[in-house]
């Protein structure tokens, strides 16, 4: 008796050239086209009508392959279903969920829009909106977000990883905040394809091996004096704002948004709260008696210590551009706390923990965190009214 299903072999399916059908029996076909491609047909008869199902081609779809998909499509005729009609019916219903769903710069949009007010620095809303606009949005922006795989993660950042590593290693987290966001707003399933650690990590360069850490142009602590002597001479608010700054070893922004209320005369002390550091946590900065001389010559014009145009602070350039007018065009604002840092590790016999304190850094030390309460004030007053003495008075070569 003539074989009636399973009539061909995968030897067969590779050796047939001809154009034509080819059955594999139960309702399972060959295509073979003029062209020579090869694809699989299920072809079945309802209401005396008969129709093709396309399986897919033969490149990609082995024969057993082929005979599973036949035999789920026979099932769907036992059930009494139409496979056309529920081929079309789910065709249907992805296209629509992807009309519905959310694509990827709609998502970052909404994401932004959700945490900026949340973010302390207002360039993080600039800077989060400027990467994704220049390397994801025109690869992936248009494309729903659940369709975002790790194939197009990797295409928007193996252009720049090794060229702007800082940037694309900053893009990947955004993208990945972005994309856990969508999973748990139930736009997205699935892992998150943007995750470093043992995913991202298996395939592009760990950053410390291409990127190359830059420092902050300092100016050597035996110049110190030298500089506050030159300083003194400038008759600007950047001036008094920057020589506050250098005695007092804090940032830029903590010193140009320095207000009024922070400053407690009575103590010497000057408070800045959590808002406004770093590290979200309230800052008592000691200060020594030429810091308390530099704030009575300021005017009040407004709420801010170092007072700019319309009742706001001073400009974050403004002391990096009365530097370069100085002629100091090769160091940073920021560098005048690496230059006390040195200072205190190789003239003083001050413990590392306090200058650590000093200068605000958190403590990576967790258990050590957990047990330190105090914040050492008086210690750090006797610290910068040294630190004082030292930039304002003593030769390079003196010792603390």
């Amino acid at each position: 008796m003539a074989k009636t299903i399973n009539k061909l072999s995968d030897r067969k399916v590779a050796a047939l050239s001809k154009t034509g059908l080819y059955g594999d029996g139960a309702g399972l076909w060959l295509k073979v086209t003029a062209t020579g491609s090869k694809s699989w047909i299920f072809r079945y008869t309802r209401n005396k009508k008969t129709t093709d199902i396309g399986l897919g081609s033969a490149l990609t779809v082995s024969l057993a392959e082929a005979r599973e998909a036949a035999l789920n499509q026979r099932k769907i005729l036992v059930a009494g279903d139409n496979p056309l009609e529920l081929k079309k019916a789910a065709a249907a219903n992805r296209k629509l969920s992807k009309a519905i769903s959310m694509t990827f710069q709609q998502c970052s949009e909404a994401y932004i829009e959700i945490n900026r007010h949340g973010w302390k620095n207002p360039k993080h809303h600039q800077q989060w909106q400027n990467t994704l606009a220049a390397y994801c949005y025109p690869l992936i922006g248009q494309l729903p977000v659940s369709d975002i795989d790790t194939k197009l993660i990797i295409k928007c950042l193996e252009p720049i990883w090794i060229t702007k590593n800082e940037t694309a290693s900053r893009l990947r987290g955004r993208i990945e905040q972005i994309l856990s966001w969508a999973t748990v707003s139930k736009h997205r399933e699935g892992d998150n394809p943007a995750r470093w650690r043992g995913h991202l990590d298996m395939i592009l360069p760990r950053p410390a091996k291409v990127q190359k850490t830059k420092h902050h142009a300092a100016l050597p602590y035996v110049e110190i004096n030298a500089f506050i002597s030159a300083l003194r001479h400038q008759d600007a608010m950047a001036a008094k704002c920057l020589e506050f700054t250098i005695l007092t070893a804090c940032r830029t922004n903590e010193a140009i948004g320095a207000t009024w209320t922070e400053i407690d005369f009575e103590q010497k002390l000057w408070i800045v709260p959590a808002d406004r550091m770093k590290a979200e946590r309230e800052h008592r900065i000691p200060l020594s008696s030429r810091c308390i001389e530099i704030l009575s010559e300021m005017p009040r014009l407004n709420d801010f210590v170092f007072a700019g145009g319309r009742g706001k602070g001073l400009s974050n350039m403004a002391m990096a551009e009365l530097l370069k007018r100085m002629g100091y065009r090769g160091i940073t604002v920021h560098g005048f706390r690496s230059c006390f840092r040195d200072w205190a590790a190789e003239r003083t016999n001050y413990p590392h923990e306090l200058c650590e304190m000093a200068l605000a850094h958190t403590i990576k030390n967790q258990a050590e965190a957990a047990y330190r309460r105090g914040d050492m004030i008086e210690k750090r007053r006797k610290l910068m009214e040294d630190w004082l003495k030292f930039a304002d008075t003593l030769k390079p070569d003196a010792n603390v």
